[in-house]
């Protein structure tokens, strides 16, 4: 892992730092550290997420291992070719992904899942040096409005000409940027994202790397 993608020692949210000390305290078996990225380091699809859950990432070390959201997320990925297992059980289950990597907007887990614009912010630099580090023609897949929105400001584009939207595309010079619903248990339960809308995007991700 490059170290400009991730700084494990990050301290540069005081409210968030703050935070993760008062999870260590009560789950004292949690990784309650900033998350790193997780797959494949010559990855030319890149998902990104919003921030570690409490009881998911900030539990176990990896993205959407450990909570709802990865249930889906997971099952999709290996469905399409990029996860060696549909079922992510834990940081040492030896599940891979090729050819894709899994990463946040924000590298630590917030509040209520809900980081302000200044920890948006602060961390977006870690994501404008793993975006930098793909090669041409790589695709990456925003899950929800803030991940898509970190995404365009990290490649200094305005957001008025980058509308967040489901199945929506965005050609960012060296790479695409497509859109998808988050993969939260409120989006799958209420069906705003069901399973065969969420498996379009990939598929759809696929098609843009193989053509």
């Amino acid at each position: 892992m490059k170290p400009a993608w991730f700084d494990p020692d990050c301290r540069a949210c005081p409210r968030l730092a703050a935070f993760l000390e008062e999870v260590r305290a009560d789950h004292p078996g949690y990784h309650a550290r900033p998350v790193p990225p997780f797959g494949d380091p010559a990855a030319r699809l890149l998902v990104v997420g919003l921030a570690p859950g409490m009881h998911g990432a900030n539990a176990t070390g990896r993205p959407f291992t450990g909570d709802h959201a990865g249930i889906l997320l997971y099952a999709t990925l290996h469905e399409t070719g990029f996860a060696s297992a549909p079922v992510s059980a834990h940081a040492g289950d030896g599940l891979r992904l090729t050819g894709c990597r899994i990463t946040n907007a924000v590298k630590c887990l917030p509040p209520q899942n809900r980081p302000t614009g200044a920890e948006i912010s602060n961390c977006n630099g870690f994501l404008q040096a793993e975006l930098r580090s793909l090669e041409e023609g790589s695709v990456v897949l925003a899950l929800g409005s803030i991940a898509h929105r970190a995404v365009v400001s990290a490649t200094g584009r305005r957001q008025v000409d980058h509308p967040f939207g489901h199945g929506k595309e965005h050609d960012l010079g060296a790479f695409r940027l497509l859109d998808s619903y988050h993969c939260s248990r409120y989006n799958t339960q209420t069906r705003r994202l069901t399973a065969e809308m969420f498996l379009a995007v990939f598929r759809r991700a696929r098609d843009l790397l193989e053509p």
